[in-house]
Formats: C-alpha cells, structure tokens, sequence
C-alpha cells in the first residue's frame, strides 16, 4: 500500500508539471513522482532516480488527519473581501486567559481590556474605512437572512469597494449602496432573489434600492444579463411541495412563452409562479392561486393574467 505522504507528493507533482512534463532519459515515461522521505525525483515505471536531495519545500511537522493539520498549522485564515481589513489585522481574544489557558490576575485583565479597546479603534484609522466597515457588515447580514454562498457576498463586498473608490457613495446612503451592491452580485452569480425579497431585508425602500442599483450598474459597468424565470422554479416548487415533474413541466411552459416573446416586459417571478400554477393543474397536483402567489410574493391578478398567456401560447384553451 502506497504511503499518504508519498500519494500526496505525486498528486502536487502532476498539477506542477501539468504544462511541463518531465520524461524519464531511460524508458521516457512521463509519470515521475516525488518521494519527499528520500528527497529524490523518481521514475514510478522504471525506477530510475532523476534527481536526488531536493529541498523539502513542506512544514517540518507530520499530521495524520485533519484536526492535526488544524492544530499544528501556523497560518492564519485566508484573505477576504467581506471584511474592511481583508483580514489582515490581529485580535484580542476575549476570554482572558493565558497560552496555558490559567485565568489572568486582575492588573493584566484590566491591561487586556485597554489593549482591545484601542485595538478595535486603531483597526478603522479614517472614515473610509468606517464607511466600508459598516456597508460590509450590513452586506453580510442581508446576505445570512437571504441565505446566499459566501461567493455572493465575496462578489457584493468587491462591488461595494469599487462604488467607494468611484465615488459613487456620495449623496446616497450606505445601506442603499451596500443593498444595491448585494442584488447586482445575487444578478452576477445567477442566485434567483428578487428586489421585493432583497427589500424585505434591507432598511431601505425598494424605490430607493432600485433606483442606487441602476446608478452604480451604470457606472461600473456591470454586465448583468435579464433574470430567467427558470431559476425561480426549483425554489418555488419546493416551498409548495410540488415534484419534480411540476417543475420539469414549468419549465417547458416558460421556454414555449419566451420563445413566442411573452416573456418581455413581464416579471421573472411572476411568469415562474404563472407557470408552476399552470404545470400544477397539468400534472394533477392543484395548488391554489393564493398559495403560489404567498410563495413567489406576487399579487393573484398577477398570476391569472401570465396563466392565460401562457395556456394560450402551449395551445390549450
């Protein structure tokens, strides 16, 4: 049985050489290994040795399972954009004990207390900073409510930075930017949120988010493609416990009305919910208008008039 850190070491090996291979001079195979117990270069055909006391380039520790490389590993956590800093800065741990664990007399928790106060007021050194301290935090709280990835708020975090350095916060308020900057990431990563829910959890009006979000498109240059009504169906259907076939149904309806152009003009989440209200009826699964429409956060008006374009354009009457 090949030993962990020898399979390790090959598979680093394949993704180095992946552009350049090496080739072995006697039998010119190009499956070379390194074997980091030896320091040597070897040809895993043959077993020709190509090159001998190479520089271990790994951590002088051993770990055998994942906790061990937790605890013995020295580095730090990795950059981010969702924090002001990039997670760069040190903190104080509140726990007021030692590298030992012992509890701290009273002199050096007094001490520690001073040092995480100005620790914390050193950390935002001008306004800029506050600002953006702030927006992020807010950016991460509509996102956790949302339930978006984190590549979301990576993605918000870095369109919120660029609005900053443009200038473009000027005149409008933080949390309508930073909003703003969370539904156009939610638009970039294809996560199907609409306004009225990115609303919901904001402290701004939809108006006011709607309008920031145009502005700081333009501005940067966002490319955001048209919302698909196809991304809501999954969701949708599965807050309204519907199966598979509903959505594999609603889907078809919604590509059969974009291709005759019905899909213009219309909102994604009212045309999805029209089409998992008609594939419901279809398939034998009936689900009331008001139950679709408490769900896709639409009004029934909105639903009957997509479900009658849309039954008329899958030819059924």
């Amino acid at each position: 049985m090949e030993r962990p850190s020898r399979q390790r070491q090959r598979e680093q090996e394949s993704e180095q050489n992946a552009d350049e291979r090496v080739a072995c001079p006697e039998c010119e195979s190009t499956n070379i290994i390194t074997d980091a117990d030896q320091g040597e270069l070897v040809c895993d055909d043959c077993g020709l040795v190509l090159d001998e006391r190479q520089i271990d380039r790994g951590p002088e520790w051993r770990a055998f399972n994942h906790s061990e490389r937790q605890s013995k590993s020295r580095v730090g956590a990795p950059i981010t954009e969702t924090m002001h800093d990039r997670g760069l800065t040190t903190t104080i741990d509140w726990k007021d004990k030692d590298a030992y664990g012992r509890s701290l007399s009273s002199e050096k928790r007094s001490q520690m207390h001073r040092l995480r106060k100005w620790q914390e007021r050193i950390r935002t050194k001008d306004a800029g900073e506050r600002n953006l301290q702030f927006a992020l935090s807010e950016i991460d709280r509509m996102a956790s409510a949302l339930g978006v990835p984190r590549s979301v708020r990576e993605v918000a975090s870095v369109i919120y930075r660029r609005a900053l350095n443009e200038d473009l916060i000027r005149g409008r308020s933080i949390e309508g930017v930073a909003t703003s900057a969370l539904y156009a990431a939610c638009r970039q990563e294809g996560i199907p949120r609409s306004l009225d829910e990115v609303a919901e959890v904001s402290r701004v009006p939809q108006k006011e988010i709607g309008r920031t979000y145009r502005y700081i498109s333009q501005e940067l240059g966002l490319e955001l493609k048209p919302v698909d009504p196809k991304q809501f169906v999954p969701r949708f259907a599965s807050a309204l416990g519907l199966s598979e076939e509903v959505q594999a149904k609603a889907t078809e309806i919604i590509d059969v009305s974009a291709e005759q152009g019905l899909l213009s003009g219309k909102s994604p989440t009212g045309f999805a919910a029209a089409a998992i209200y008609a594939a419901s009826l279809l398939c034998n699964e009936k689900k009331t208008q008001r139950e679709v429409a408490d769900v896709a956060q639409v009004t029934e008006v909105t639903i009957r008039n997509r479900y009658q374009e849309q039954i008329e354009a899958m030819g059924f009457r």
